[in-house]
């Protein structure tokens, strides 16, 4: 790929480098450095990864860009202006809420403080030359990096107004199910919640009930599965005295305890028939038998029945019946896999940190970016109760530092994080140690699959390869098939010299290697 640009290639200050397709694009990227022409190459080595890059010569200038939210990350070249002018920069970005991760760059004199300006807000430092695949690697990683943090902003505004109470995220399968328990809260006829067990079909269940009519009445909750099935008539209906020893006065049911409010019949899949046939006359006629009673007993409720089976292919397996299962379900809500919605991670986990945090009476504290990967990257196979219990974990077993960490996590769940730790040595042994643990974690994540790897980090498997061998990463050893030619083909295109005409900005390409 051959790009010309002329001699007298003009940005000007706080002019837009990218073309109006650019500019639509998602990856917003503020170059903070005096070299225009340098502001010229970067565009045309980005462009094809989807960068829309804008240049100011100031740090002054980047403020109004900041407070404008208008960015997603910022390349902060250290000989911009005066010599604290990089640190006057990372202070006031300190200053907005939800300031854009910036990288730094220089030349080999300014890695010996750079650590300090990982200290002062800094998210990564690249020496000059800039090598092209290191740079798309650290604003791809700090891209990511913003978009995790308005997910957390996102959550504190979901706990202070949810569209449906208790129920928490902003994917679009959870606005899906909050649209249609809006829509049957306003009406008294039964639905059936489906999913995995631990994707909050109670509390879906309970945000019907606080939304309907029935609101002021009660919510009764029997789960199936919580007794043998000799006891569940009696729970459900009620017995009168005398109907079996030991019966020494009437009881009324479950049925009959929600009268006028909601029950809600968890596990329903596990019904035996008997109980199945029983249940369906009450629905029928809305009246219920008490054991040892041939008087039959009026009953106003609603019915919210749920279950993680398959309760179509138990009807064709003759295990439930049909003709209860088509008068459960008028109105289905299928519940969504906290894998299928990993976007609401970080909202949930934020919810827990405060409930459980008041609960246990523990320090009120935050979650580090490797607690919160880490908790991003996992399947949660228990779905929302699983990561439920792992932040109470979390909260009750929590060092003392204001953050929850990497340490803090279950060990199946520290193996897909990053570390939180500041690294050691010498900043190139830093950095070096930082790629290693970061592709480790990638591979970890996907079992050692180097083309999911390279897709998570957002390189190409080429690079990845490349620092593999350079990082000496053990895991990675073992037998692949050769890459394809398209692969190479990336790799020439990602070389300066053919992407970059020498005209009239010989020096600005100079600082890419």
């Amino acid at each position: 790929m051959v790009c010309a640009i002329g001699s007298s290639a003009e940005c000007g200050k706080g002019k837009s480098l990218a073309t109006s397709s650019v500019s639509e694009r998602e990856n917003r990227v503020l170059l903070v450095d005096p070299d225009e022409a340098f502001g010229n190459v970067l565009q045309e080595v980005l462009d094809d990864a989807g960068y829309s890059i804008h240049q100011v010569t100031t740090p002054q200038q980047a403020i109004p860009e900041i407070r404008g939210s208008n960015v997603d990350v910022i390349l902060l070249n250290l000989d911009c202006g005066k010599e604290d002018g990089a640190r006057y920069l990372l202070r006031a970005a300190s200053d907005f809420s939800s300031a854009p991760p910036i990288i730094s760059f220089g030349w080999g004199k300014h890695a010996a403080s750079a650590l300090q300006l990982f200290q002062d807000g800094a998210v990564d430092f690249l020496e000059q030359p800039l090598d092209i695949q290191e740079l798309r690697f650290a604003i791809n990683r700090a891209c990511r990096r913003s978009e995790m943090a308005r997910e957390l902003a996102a959550a504190q505004k979901m706990l202070t107004s949810n569209r449906v109470e208790g129920l928490l995220g902003n994917s679009k399968p959870m606005e899906r199910v909050s649209d249609v328990i809006r829509k049957v809260a306003s009406v008294a006829t039964t639905v059936l919640i489906t999913g995995e067990s631990g994707t909050g079909k109670e509390v879906v269940a309970n945000a019907i009930h606080r939304l309907s009519a029935r609101a002021n009445k009660p919510f009764v909750a029997f789960s199936v599965c919580s007794f043998p099935d000799s006891l569940i008539d009696d729970e459900l209906f009620g017995h009168e005295r005398g109907a079996f020893t030991g019966a020494s006065q009437s009881r009324r049911g479950r049925f009959e305890e929600a009268s006028s409010g909601t029950i809600f019949i968890d596990e329903i899949g596990d019904l035996a028939l008997p109980l199945q046939a029983k249940l369906l006359r009450v629905l029928q006629e809305r009246t219920v038998l008490r054991l040892g009673s041939n008087t039959p007993h009026a009953v106003d409720v609603r019915v919210i029945c749920a279950t993680n089976r398959n309760l179509e292919q138990m009807v064709r397996e003759g295990i439930f019946r049909e003709d209860l299962y088509f008068r459960i379900s008028v109105v289905k809500i299928q519940m969504p896999k906290l894998r299928d919605r990993s976007g609401d991670v970080p909202v949930l986990a934020e919810f827990f940190l405060h409930l459980f945090a008041k609960l246990h009476k523990k320090q009120q504290r935050s979650m580090t970016p490797g607690f919160l990967a880490a908790l991003s990257r996992h399947t949660w196979p228990g779905n929302v109760r699983e990561l439920q219990n792992v932040i109470e974990r979390s909260v009750v077993l929590a060092n003392g530092h204001e953050r929850l960490g990497v340490d803090d996590l279950p060990p199946e769940l520290q193996e897909l994080a990053i570390s939180d730790e500041l690294p050691k040595g010498s900043f190139h042994d830093a950095v070096r140690g930082f790629k290693r643990e970061l592709v480790r974690s990638a591979l970890a994540m996907h079992e050692g699959n180097k083309l999911q790897a390279a897709r998570e980090l957002g390189i190409s498997r080429c690079y990845l390869h490349r620092l593999l061998n350079q990082l000496n990463v053990a895991e990675a050893a073992g037998t692949e098939t050769e890459l394809q030619e398209k692969d190479a083909e990336e790799l020439l295109d990602d070389d300066p010299a053919r992407t970059i005409t020498p005209t009239g900005v010989f020096r600005a390409s100079a600082r890419i290697a």
